[in-house]
């Protein structure tokens, strides 16, 4: 049987929130080695090994096929990817690791408020200065994909080694494409945001390669983990009715965002108590009401989809 292996952050937040999110699905996360190993198993999920590595390593392993699947930004896959649509497929936001790539100019440049500023403001630098201006980044293909798009010529990159941030006030660049998550660190650089200058919005993905080895047993894995975490995130947002009585006559009338298991109604949390109360006053009752750990369907789309593009292709 072959396993299918998952990357996961190796250290700080990223991991950390990591972990919780898995064991929260019913998952718990079980490094080998003690803390400094950095291999792990998944409770719940026999099959599947887990690595621990940093988030870059993780885009790169999943983009080359390395992984089946990983944990990491957004950002980092589609800055390494040469073609992203082929390489990775994005099944599921995490909730965590938000951040925004974005273009930044310094404050005092008060007529910059667009990309399309930029552009003539660059055409007038490069005349008084004898070059294009500079723009600071470690995300570099990026920048020349959200530029190109948008027209923008009059520019050169500058790999950024430090801090981003502070290269206008160093004089090493003229304006940054960065990450950041509150924009705090770029307003104390006296920094500013143009108003179309964000090119991603990016948060945690588990994401799928498509250039993996993919068998029986390592889809079988994939489904069994997705079915996990589709069940406990449809359980955390909906509530069950219960009663003696079926509740199949009245769906479509009564509950049209709700859905049977085993004759018992789901419905959204915002809706349940008062369905309760009214099915209880329509001679539904005795009922109660509850909140169920996992939720599965006979269907997961979220692996249907991966799985058709995967078979795609192939």
């Amino acid at each position: 049987m072959s396993d299918l292996t998952i990357a996961i952050p190796s250290k700080g937040r990223l991991k950390e929130q990591a972990e919780a999110y898995f064991a929260d699905c019913g998952l718990k996360l079980r490094q080998t080695g003690g803390d400094r190993g950095y291999t792990a198993s998944l409770d719940g999920a026999p099959g599947v090994n887990v690595l621990l590595l940093s988030a870059s390593e993780i885009a790169r392993g999943v983009l080359d096929g390395s992984f089946h699947l990983g944990v990491t930004g957004e950002d980092l896959l589609r800055e390494y990817a040469d073609r992203f649509d082929d390489q990775a497929w994005l099944l599921k936001g995490l909730g965590f690791g938000h951040a925004r790539m974005v273009v930044a100019v310094p404050e005092s440049w008060v007529d910059v408020d667009t990309i399309a500023d930029l552009e003539d403001v660059g055409h007038a630098f490069t005349a008084r200065h004898g070059r294009r201006m500079r723009v600071a980044t470690k995300y570099l293909n990026s920048c020349r994909r959200f530029f190109s798009e948008r027209g923008l010529t009059q520019y050169r990159l500058v790999d950024s080694a430090g801090a981003t941030e502070a290269a206008p006030a160093s004089g090493s660049a003229e304006l940054i494409v960065d990450i950041t998550s509150t924009g705090s660190t770029l307003t104390a650089n006296n920094l500013k945001i143009l108003s179309d200058g964000e090119m991603l919005a990016s948060e945690a993905q588990l994401t799928a390669s498509l250039n993996a080895n993919w068998s029986h047993d390592t889809r079988k894995s994939l489904k069994r983990i997705l079915d996990m975490i589709e069940a406990r995130q449809l359980a955390k947002v909906s509530s069950m009715i219960v009663s003696d009585q079926s509740f199949a006559s009245i769906l479509s009338r009564f509950a049209p965002d709700g859905f049977l298991v085993d004759g018992n109604l789901v419905l959204p949390k915002a809706e349940a108590k008062s369905a309760a109360i009214r099915l209880s006053a329509e001679g539904y009752a005795p009922l109660s009401l509850h909140n169920p750990e996992f939720l599965f369907l006979d269907t997961n789309t979220i692996y249907t989809d991966f799985s058709t593009a995967l078979d795609r292709s192939a």
